[in-house]
């Protein structure tokens, strides 16, 4: 199994949650945080490494939660005319998906399952990210919603216009032998206008645009969100248990 894809997922598929609960024998997930900004390339060679070490047996599931530098990132279905202006640097990628933006404010989790002990169904874990995402935006009072015909999560801006929302989280991921790799990005405090060199996600209706928890007015540290993140995944994927704190950092990141 070798898959890309990246997500906008009916509400009706809401019963396949709680199937990604890994049996009651495995051992946790590694949780991960990096408090530097990390390198895309970085990321990219610890998770190849990590990824093909938990699929020979040779280490646990991940979940990395991190920031980067501002750049651009094109998935698998990125058209060239969906870069407007290429400020930052742009990485070609193997996840699904079109254009997206990572940077400073945006705290990206990085979620590396296996999914064999789990359940091998992409939409399935799709949904469960999701689901994830509204949880724990709920814990903010911020209504996240899926959508059948757009990718990420959505929030309603009635007071931009009729039928205006804008999108507050991205979903993409890669399964390689069944085992995910990228996963999520949540706009915490973000600069919206680095946005605007893109097409994000390929959404190009003038009435969708882009949100963060702080420009709908919620001033929250990145360390509350990753608090509500982790509370939420272990309800949905099982526990976790923290890596050692002296390697938390990018310069000191294990290759697996």
């Amino acid at each position: 199994m070798h898959a890309r894809y990246l997500g906008g997922v009916a509400d009706a598929r809401n019963p396949l949650l709680n199937d990604l609960l890994p049996p009651v024998s495995s051992p946790p997930v590694e949780w991960r945080v990096s408090g530097d900004l990390t390198a895309y390339e970085t990321a990219l060679t610890v998770m190849d490494l990590r990824v093909g070490a938990i699929i020979t047996g040779q280490a646990p599931e991940l979940a990395w939660l991190l920031e980067h530098p501002p750049l651009y990132t094109a998935g698998t279905s990125a058209q060239d005319h969906e870069l407007i202006d290429a400020r930052f640097p742009v990485h070609k990628v193997g996840r699904g998906g079109q254009f997206t933006y990572h940077g400073p404010g945006q705290r990206v989790a990085y979620v590396m399952l296996d999914l064999n002990r789990r359940k091998p169904d992409v939409r399935a874990y799709v949904t469960t990210l999701e689901e994830w995402l509204i949880r724990t935006l709920a814990r903010f009072n911020v209504r996240g919603e899926r959508r059948t015909d757009r990718i990420g999560v959505w929030v309603r801006r009635p007071e931009k216009g009729e039928g205006c929302e804008d999108k507050i989280a991205a979903i993409g991921i890669r399964v390689r032998r069944w085992v995910s790799l990228h996963g999520i990005a949540l706009n915490v405090a973000p600069e919206l206008s680095h946005f605007s060199g893109i097409v994000p996600c390929g959404v190009s209706n003038q009435r969708y645009g882009v949100t963060s928890l702080a420009d709908l007015g919620h001033t929250v540290s990145m360390a509350e969100v990753d608090m509500a993140l982790r509370a939420e995944f272990q309800s949905l994927f099982g526990s976790t248990a923290a890596q050692a704190a002296a390697a938390t950092d990018t310069a000191s990141l294990p290759a697996i």
